[in-house]
């Protein structure tokens, strides 16, 4: 059984997950967690349920297995949608808190309510998403825009630090070509003041989503929501650490990849300011 000083389980196609453990750290700064980058196969969004289910069932077993987690957060918009009903059914003593593109916080803070949303394919052509959408009908006008080869782009800047020429280019050219494609910005009628990033990985473009859209537009992502409810699980189920169980700092976060282990270790010093002895690249087989 877990205990209140087991782990959490954080798991994401790539690093684009360590966006929602960042917020996980804040809320939650007595716990320990192991995260899971799935790097060689990342990205989810571009691939069949069928492989991302399994991809997420292999990853839940290790994380359960090795490190006894006692609860977990699929971070990770396309293997929430695809796998997370599946992983609820094997695994019914575990807490488990997926994603879902933001769209109930962004109606709520939209002024013009017309909201634009960026996904990877796999999340907002699934059924989940689907439902979300027809849930707030009438609500506000939502403009979906699948945004092929963005989150890859994410994942490769980490292969250089700091990152090359190459790659912001690659990333920023993308943004651009989306937002454009998805019309007006700004705060008058019929614009969009609100753009939700459905994809864990685009909270690390903002810096280009800013310099694209300007201040004044709302960026909504996920991790803030995810983190309370975690808190939330863990209180229910009655394992959440303790105020004096402060961790170690070098023991609080371990990261795992199945990709290259400098681009995890890049993104962990770069965006959560974490030395790379916490990471260690792992092999981890098909289910």
């Amino acid at each position: 059984m877990p205990l209140s000083s087991s782990p959490v389980g954080v798991f994401d196609s790539g690093v684009g997950g360590l966006s929602v453990l960042q917020a996980l750290r804040a809320e939650l700064p007595h716990e320990r967690f192991v995260y899971l980058a799935d790097s060689a196969y990342a990205p989810y969004g571009e691939r069949g349920d069928a492989f991302v289910t399994a991809r997420s069932q292999a990853i839940t077993d290790y994380l359960c297995q090795t490190h006894h987690i006692k609860a977990l957060v699929i971070a990770c918009n396309t293997a929430t949608a695809a796998a997370i009903d599946v992983l609820r059914t094997q695994h019914p003593a575990l807490p488990l808190v997926g994603m879902e593109p933001a769209l109930k916080p962004a109606v709520a803070q939209s002024q013009t309510k017309r909201i634009g949303v960026m996904g990877t394919r796999g999340t907002l052509g699934s059924a989940r998403f689907g439902r979300l959408l027809a849930s707030l009908q009438g609500q506000a006008e939502f403009v979906v825009q699948p945004c092929d080869g963005l989150a890859h782009a994410i994942e490769r800047s980490t292969l250089h630090s700091p990152p090359d020429d190459a790659t912001q280019t690659e990333t920023h050219a993308l943004c651009a070509q989306y937002t454009q494609a998805m019309g007006a910005f700004g705060p008058q009628t019929g614009a969009m003041d609100t753009l939700v990033l459905g994809c864990t990985h685009y909270l690390f473009a903002q810096e280009e989503l800013r310099a694209l859209l300007g201040p004044h537009i709302r960026l909504i992502a996920t991790g803030d929501p995810v983190a309370r409810q975690t808190r939330r699980l863990l209180q229910a189920a009655g394992t959440l650490a303790p105020p004096e169980a402060i961790a170690a700092p070098h023991t609080a976060v371990q990261l795992y990849t199945t990709g290259t282990l400098a681009a995890l270790q890049t993104a962990a010093a770069r965006w959560l300011q974490l030395p790379t002895s916490c990471c260690q690249a792992i092999a981890l087989p098909h289910h």
